[in-house]
């Protein structure tokens, strides 16, 4: 005997699930539903099966086949228009005219026997047979009553309450007789139980009806699909699942990793190739699809997770679902009963009321409130790059089909045949990344110079050696799972922000430029970059002194690139030095908050030990770096630029200094002390890189560990900004101690507010209103001054849903309530 399979149906009722994924492709228990249905009728011996598809057939025929992979025969009935119940069936009558044929839903969930229907069948000598079961609310299905030799008397399709007569419902799967066919019109909408079995009753027809025992569940709404992977999960269907018990209901699938720490309690389903990391809790009724990825402190409960799936940090899931290749960012929130598409976005801390639907391909901004569905906006990615580059999570938001286009992108905006310098840091995502850069460059016309592992100002100056730009990729500072995709212009710097909206254009509409045969690039290493780098460095920093001077200093190279520049460079100096962690580390290709805070706490303990002069460590790239004293103690990153400036401006005596507007204002006082001048600048790299590349800016930073030596370079380098301490330092006979201590302390306190998109600019103008009559600078963001000097700053994000506030007064309370007091007015406009 053969089987049909309704397959064509487009499950409108699931939407937005089925809004690009046809219903009976729904993973119940990461398994297709038809698979299962499949699966059921090889158990009963029902190999030979025809399918009938119509939305979105190509997707059930590409995922099935021809059936080999379950050991069965699938050939499939195509329906140009929807046919209904029977004209699907009827569409396929050439292969079910020869015998009795079994007809099965593709989006039910069932486990019962279908010999046993067969066997009924064949003892009634029936025309068809109708599998009923009995269920608690019949309104949703038609109703059947039959007589006691199991003839069918009566059918109702759909009642109402008032028409209820049974409880015993039409499953739709039935086994039929070809003669059947004679009943049914070809190529009209036809239905088995509207149209079909009336008339066979009414002329006497030999229908029955076989009340089966067992489970079965009409997969038509969000509930019953939700409902669906719970039962599979409490044993209550016989199907079978992928994976191991590893514990009471609680299924592991092949190659998934579940951290040791993650708390699970079933029953519950973890797909293949899954990971969950620690301090992950995951409860009853969750099912994981293959691939998801689910973050440390994230929450589920009865959620349902299709395949590709990412989960940030602190995520909570709670009876939702997830489509496929949706990315659900850091602290966002689902409710009880929404339902998010394939391939959307759910940024930070947003939030998505339950009963929600929000349809594939739609983004939601972070910190986003969301109470009703969303279904028309589009997703995309308005802001394409961040504070360094493009950043994102590596193989979620960063992959290489991205880097391609990026880089791609990136080569259209420059002229053929143009050479381009790529480096990467010491991590395996940016070489890999890196080779698909690579590749893009040059099937664009774009000759590559690859530095392959260089530190970062190594890679800005290589750049700038005749290159009409560059591209370096690392690991985004502090964040082990992003990378940083930066692109420099011709001089190693960050691009401009009117390069970055060029990029962007071309990149938004995808129109990349292609190279014929005989222009695709070359690709070539450069040798003696690090010779070539430290010499530059030695021929234009001031060292005079430190040779003579004795000092002896302590260098962390934090297991990274920074350290491939020091032996040369320390060697050349002449200078008494202990060097620390200096190999590559490749699975540390970045440092947490923690670990580099116990790494400078351990670096004060060797100075203090060898007495040494001072201590430096740098970041993993060599671009930022960080200050021990002489007696061990941390200067912090906001204290070490006050410390460098006053070195700097004590031995220039004249000159500019380039620092953010959000730098406190004592560093004016120290500048001011000794003859200089502070340029305030933006708070973006580039601008003061800007500043950096006049010809009167004698020092620069950003108070975060980034300082420019504007006679070597004009952006962040921390080797050169080293080699520029220990200079100032032989030459002034000063302590690093004794320099802070003559400083006067700052107040500065920051924070940062969830604003979404639509409101940012209500919140600036209001911002600007709530000033009145005070003082208002708007280098960048708005800056209030009050009359007695203290200052807020409001400065919204260019790449989140975020406003920034920097306040600063002469002490931390005051510093405190004028940062409460702004913030309740960036809250109010945001609400």
């Amino acid at each position: 005997m053969k089987a049909v399979v309704m397959a064509g149906g487009e499950g409108t009722r699931l939407r937005p699930m089925t809004s690009s994924m046809p219903k009976p492709l729904l993973p119940v228990a990461n398994r297709p539903i038809m698979e299962h249905v499949l699966r059921l009728l090889k158990r009963h011996g029902l190999n030979e099966t025809v399918v009938t598809v119509q939305f979105l057939a190509s997707l059930v025929k590409n995922y099935f086949g021809d059936g080999e992979e379950l050991g069965m025969e699938l050939t499939y009935a195509n329906e140009e228009k929807p046919l209904g119940t029977a004209g699907s069936v009827k569409n396929a009558e050439e292969a079910l005219k020869d015998d009795a044929f079994l007809v099965i839903s593709g989006d039910a969930l069932t486990d019962f026997d279908l010999t046993e229907l067969i066997n009924f069948h064949k003892e009634k000598g029936a025309l068809v047979t109708v599998c009923l079961t009995r269920v608690p609310n019949p309104l949703e299905f038609g109703i059947t009553i039959v007589d006691e030799e199991g003839k069918v008397e009566r059918f109702l399709e759909k009642p109402t309450w008032g028409q209820v007569f049974s409880d015993t419902v039409n499953t739709g799967i039935y086994v039929m007789e070809p003669e059947v066919f004679d009943y049914v019109e070809a190529d009209v909408s036809v239905d088995w139980s509207g149209d079909v079995f009336p008339q066979l009753m009414k002329e006497g027809k030999p229908v029955y009806g076989f009340v089966a025992e067992g489970y079965w569940e009409d997969v038509g709404t969000h509930e019953s699909y939700v409902k669906a992977q719970a039962d599979v999960l409490e044993g209550k269907v016989d199907v079978e699942l992928d994976g191991f018990e590893i514990s009471p209901g609680v299924w592991v699938a092949e190659g998934a990793e579940v951290h040791p720490d993650a708390v699970l309690r079933g029953p519950l389903y973890i797909g293949d190739y899954a990971k969950v990391e620690a301090d992950v809790e995951i409860r009853e009724h969750t099912v994981v699809g293959s691939n998801v990825v689910v973050k440390s402190g994230a929450f589920l409960h009865k959620a349902v997770l299709h395949d590709n799936v990412y989960i940030g940090q602190h995520s909570n899931l709670r009876g939702c679902v997830v489509g496929k290749n949706t990315d659900i960012m850091r602290a966002a929130r689902i409710e009880d009963g929404a339902v998010i598409g394939d391939e959307c976005l759910v940024g930070e801390e947003s939030i998505v009321q339950g009963n929600v639907r929000v349809y594939p391909f739609k983004t939601i901004e972070a910190g986003a409130f969301v109470n009703t569905s969303v279904i028309w906006e589009s997703r995309g990615q308005a802001h394409l790059f961040g504070a360094r580059g493009v950043s994102g999570i590596l193989n979620v938001e960063i992959t290489p089909e991205l880097a391609v286009r990026l880089a791609g992108a990136y080569a259209t905006t420059l002229k053929k045949g143009s050479t381009v310098t790529t480096a990467r840091d010491h991590s395996r995502g940016a070489r890999a990344l890196k080779r698909a850069v690579i590749s893009a460059l040059q099937a664009s016309a774009i000759d590559v110079r690859d530095l392959e592992n260089v530190p970062l100002p190594v890679a800005r100056q290589q750049t700038a050696r005749g290159s009409a730009g560059g591209i370096m990729i690392r690991t985004t500072p502090g964040v082990p799972d992003s990378v940083d995709i930066m692109f420099f212009d011709g001089q190693g710097a960050d691009l401009s922000q009117g390069s970055q909206r060029k990029l962007d254009r071309v990149f938004a509409r995808q129109e990349y430029r292609r190279a014929f045969p005989g222009e695709i690039g070359d690709l070539y290493f450069p040798a003696s970059v690090f010779d070539a780098y430290t010499g530059s460095l030695l021929r234009n920093v001031d060292t005079t002194g430190v040779a003579d001077s004795g000092l002896k200093v302590v260098v962390d190279a934090s297991n990274g690139s920074a350290g491939l520049v020091l032996p040369s460079l320390l060697g050349k100096l002449g200078v008494d030095s202990l060097t620390i962690n200096p190999g590559l580390d490749e699975s540390r290709p970045t440092e947490t908050a923690e670990t580099r805070r116990s790494g400078m706490v351990r670096l004060g303990e060797i100075v203090a030990s060898a007495r040494a002069a001072f201590g430096v460590r740098f970041d993993p790239v060599g671009e930022r770096l960080s200050l021990v004293d002489e007696k061990g103690r941390i200067i912090e990153d906001d204290r070490a630029l006050l410390v460098m400036l006053d070195l700097v401006a004590a031995e220039r005596r004249s000159g500019r200094v380039a620092l953010p507007v959000t730098t406190t204002r004592i560093a004016e006082q120290v500048a001011a002390y000794h003859g200089t001048q502070v340029d305030w600048t933006m708070t973006s790299p580039d601008d003061l890189t800007r500043v950096g590349r006049e010809e009167s800016t004698i020092f620069g930073g950003d108070g975060r560990g980034g300082f420019i030596v504007p006679e070597f370079s004009s952006v962040f380098d921390g080797t050169a900004a080293f080699v520029r301490l220990i200079g100032l330092v032989a030459r002034t006979q000063l302590t690093l101690s004794q320099i802070d201590a003559r400083i006067p302390r700052a107040h500065v306190l920051k924070r940062d507010l969830a604003t979404p998109w639509a409101v940012k600019g209500l919140v600036m103008r209001r911002v600007v209103e709530a000033a009145g009559d005070r003082s208002v600078d708007t280098t960048d963001g708005v800056r209030v001054v009050e009359a007695d000097g203290r200052w807020v700053m409001v400065l919204p994000d260019p790449a989140e849903a975020v406003t920034h506030l920097w306040a600063e007064g002469p002490d931390d309370a005051s510093a405190q309530a004028l940062l409460d007091e702004w913030s309740s007015v960036v809250e109010s406009a945001g609400r």
